[in-house]
Formats: structure tokens, C-alpha cells, sequence
């Protein structure tokens, strides 16, 4: 029965998150009918902002997508407000600009930094507030600054975008190397970030406007009704699950909730809080457009592969095949091999020791009692686990056949052997080895003390 009452709370709390997914496709398919029936004259507004990753690419296709299905559009606006972040989201937003036949704006709100400069130079024209700033294109990667063989590539794509744009490639090549000088405008050592008015006076701002209805004015567009395309619950979401510095620890959980599950009796805490983090992390990447179900059927094959191999002596060709399935399906929900990689070597090490602090502390706990199943049935109860009595065997020697981590095989003295489970310890193969006591089914065995 309370095995029964956790899937049900399971299942509504999975219905619950994938909720807003379903609302937000629904309201973007009514945006889109409402968009293609207007004529009247309209601005698009779409939002730059806090971090650029995955979500907000897709949430940018969507968008863009209703904009240049409406008839009336006559400008679209893009508010940059962002520190920069993935290079490849911002590469995906960059054709996404280009791609669409609406003169597009960038209006810079307040910085347009990194990878926001270069959403920004994707646009046909560029407007900024005051005290606004644009630059600092440097690639990095983590803390350090990327090397000579990316910064060189990185270089000749910002070069190229601003000559396809009609911009100075030198400004643009100053803004990712801090070691180009620019006589009257950059020194070396410094990379180029630049205010509103030397934007304008560089040729980098085409407009200086003191918010979106002078911009308008300026297209003689005052009287056009503004269309904000807002995020929606589901592309939230997707934004903070796909963040570079938040996927690995949701996927921590869940995989370390998954396992503490599986190795425990019934259905509880664990396995509710892993699933429902392994729904959002497949869910949010599935929502940026990143992956299928074949990547989620992958990692439930290697979950599954892993479940298998705990019931298994030693550590052989289940376990290895499901870290491999696991890894695989990371890296193809991921935007890149590179942050795939990083993500399951984070969240596999992570679910590790979160499994390992688990058990050591969750066993001294009355909580512990919740999650596992405590009964014991044993001979003096009068309860017969097996047909052989298993308690003959106290005191013998035996070597170890395999490695008992905890469980493996033993080969007694007189050639039986014996499935048995170590006090605990680790114990290498070909060690001697005491029955030291039973447990029900379960053959205890420790380390001979003489041999």
C-alpha cells in the first residue's frame, strides 16, 4: 500500500512538472494564430537577458518565429541586458537573426558583454541608452583565458561578422585580443569595451536613444503596438536547467536519488526527488531543442544496466556498459561534447559520494528506516530462508575467488564455494578469508587474522 501511495505522488508530481511545458507549447500556438491574423503596423520586442545558454536560444526561435509569421511586423527589437555566456547559444541566435527578412535592432539597456556584444552585431543596426556599455569578447574557458588556436578562430569570426554588418573589423579583433593596439582607442594588455557615445563615435552604435519609443520614433513607428514576446514557465525552466553551472548538480541528484532507490526496498523520498530532477534535466534540454527521446531511453538503459551490476559480484561488463550508456545519452542532451563531457563527470563523481555520505550516515538515522526495509527473519524466530543451513560454515577458512566489494565468491578449505558478502572492508582476491557469521541468507566473511 505505501509502496502503492509513493508512484502515485510520483506520478503527480511528474504531471506537475511537465505542466508548464504543455501550457507555454499551447499559449505559443495561440500566440501564433493571434500574430498571423493582425495587420495593423507592429513593433516585436524580445528580451537579451542574464546569462545567454541554451533556453534562451530557444525561446529566440519561437520568437523570431511568430514575428515573421505576422503580416504587420515592421520592426523587430531585440533589449540586450546580459554578461555573456555559451558561445555556441550565441552562434544558433546569430542565425536565427540573420535568417529572418525583418530588419532587426539591437538596443543595448545595459551591457551588451561578451557574447551579447556579438548577439548585438548580428542585428542590422545598433541602438544604445546611456550608460550603456558593448565589448569585452574575449573567449574563455572556465576561469582562463581560451588558447592562441580558439582565440585566433574566435577573432576571425567576430572580424567577419562586423565586416558582413558593415562594422569595423579592428574594433571588433580589439574586443576579443587584449594584446591589439589601436592608436587613440585601445592599448595593449586591455580589451575594448566601449561606452554609448565612443560606440557612436566609432561607428559601433548607429543610434543613441534614451529608450524604446524614441528608437521607434526614429522609424517612424511611434504608432505601431508594441508585441513583447514574454518567456514562458517552460523556457524558464529550460534556461535554468540548461545553465552550464546548474545542469551537473541537478543530474547529480538525480542519478544519486535513482541509485539510493534501486538499492533500497520499496518506493520512497529518493526515488521521487531523483526522477523528478532527472525529468527536469531531460525535459529543460529537450525544451531548448537539444534532444529526443533517444537520448532519454539511453540513460534509462544505463540506469537499468547499473541496477543490475549492484546485484552482481564484482564489477564487470553491466557496470561498465551503464556508465558508457550514461555518458553517451549526457553528451547528446548536452549543446556541446564539451560541457556533456563536463556535466557527467561532475554529477557521476558528485552522485557517487552523495550515495557513499547516504548510506554511512542515513544508516545511523531513524530516518534510514523510511527508505529500507529494516525486517530480519532468522532461524530462532523460527523462519527457514533456505534449505541449507548455512551456520555450519562459522569459523571455516576459505580464499577469495573474487573481490568482495562487499559481495564475491569464496572457496573453502575442503573446495565449496560460497557467495558471501565482507565485513564491510574491501577484500582483494586469492586473500584468506573466515566465515565469521549469518545473517538469514547472507554468509559473513573477514579477513583471516593469521594468514
Amino acid at each position: 500500500m505505501k509502496k502503492s501511495k509513493a508512484a502515485i505522488v510520483f506520478l503527480l508530481l511528474f504531471s506537475i512538472l511537465l505542466l508548464p511545458f504543455v501550457q507555454s507549447a499551447g499559449a505559443a500556438l495561440a500566440a501564433g494564430r493571434t500574430a498571423g491574423s493582425a495587420a495593423e503596423d507592429k513593433v516585436y520586442i524580445i528580451s537579451v537577458e542574464k546569462a545567454v545558454e541554451a533556453g534562451l536560444s530557444s525561446y529566440m526561435q519561437r520568437a523570431f518565429a511568430l514575428a515573421n509569421g505576422d503580416s504587420g511586423v515592421r520592426l523587430i527589437i531585440l533589449e540586450i541586458d546580459t554578461p555573456g555566456g555559451l558561445v555556441t547559444a550565441a552562434q544558433s541566435i546569430r542565425k536565427t537573426i540573420e535568417g529572418s527578412p525583418v530588419e532587426t535592432v539591437a538596443l543595448v539597456k545595459g551591457g551588451a558583454i561578451s557574447a551579447g556584444t556579438y548577439i548585438a552585431m548580428s542585428c542590422d543596426k545598433i541602438a544604445m541608452q546611456p550608460g550603456t556599455t558593448i565589448g569585452d569578447v574575449e573567449p574563455r574557458v572556465g576561469n582562463e583565458t581560451a588558447d592562441e588556436k580558439y582565440l585566433s578562430a574566435w577573432r576571425a569570426e567576430m572580424s567577419s561578422l562586423a565586416e558582413a554588418h558593415g562594422r569595423d573589423k579592428e574594433i571588433a579583433k580589439a574586443m576579443v585580443d587584449r594584446n591589439m593596439v589601436i592608436e587613440g582607442v585601445k592599448e595593449a594588455g586591455q580589451l575594448l569595451t566601449l561606452t554609448a557615445n565612443e560606440a557612436k563615435e566609432l561607428g559601433y552604435a548607429d543610434y543613441l536613444v534614451a529608450n524604446r519609443a524614441e528608437l521607434k520614433e526614429l522609424y517612424d513607428l511611434g504608432h505601431a503596438r508594441e508585441m513583447e514576446i514574454e518567456v514562458s514557465t517552460a523556457e524558464r525552466v529550460s534556461r535554468f536547467v540548461t545553465n552550464p553551472g546548474i545542469a551537473p548538480f541537478i543530474l547529480m541528484i538525480g542519478i544519486a536519488g535513482v541509485i539510493i532507490e534501486i538499492l533500497t526496498a520499496g518506493f520512497g523520498v529518493a526515488g521521487i526527488i531523483g526522477g523528478g530532477c532527472l525529468i527536469l534535466y531531460f525535459a529543460g534540454h529537450m525544451i531548448a531543442g537539444f534532444t529526443g527521446w533517444g537520448a532519454v531511453l539511453l540513460f534509462l538503459v544505463g540506469i537499468i544496466l547499473l541496477a543490475v551490476e549492484a546485484f552482481v559480484p564484482g564489477f564487470g561488463v553491466f557496470g561498465i556498459s551503464g556508465i558508457l550508456a550514461l555518458m553517451v545519452s549526457v553528451i547528446l542532451v548536452a549543446p556541446s561534447f564539451q560541457i556533456g563531457l563536463q556535466s557527467f563527470v561532475i554529477a557521476f563523481i558528485g552522485s557517487i559520494i552523495l550515495i557513499a555520505v547516504a548510506v554511512k550516515f542515513l544508516r545511523r538515522s531513524k530516518y534510514w528506516d523510511k527508505l529500507s526495509l529494516q525486517l530480519s527473519f532468522n532461524k530462532e524466530q523460527g523462519y527457514i530462508s533456505q534449505r541449507e543451513d548455512f551456520s555450519v560454515y562459522i569459523g571455516r577458512k576459505g580464499k577469495t575467488a573474487t573481490a568482495l566489494r562487499p559481495a564475491g565468491i569464496v572457496i573453502l578449505d575442503d573446495g565449496k564455494r560460497l557467495d558471501v558478502v565482507s565485513e564491510g572492508e574491501f577484500v582483494e582476491k586469492d586473500q584468506w578469508v573466515i566465515v565469521s557469521r549469518i545473517d538469514g541468507p547472507k554468509i559473513f566473511v573477514a579477513r583471516h587474522p593469521m594468514m
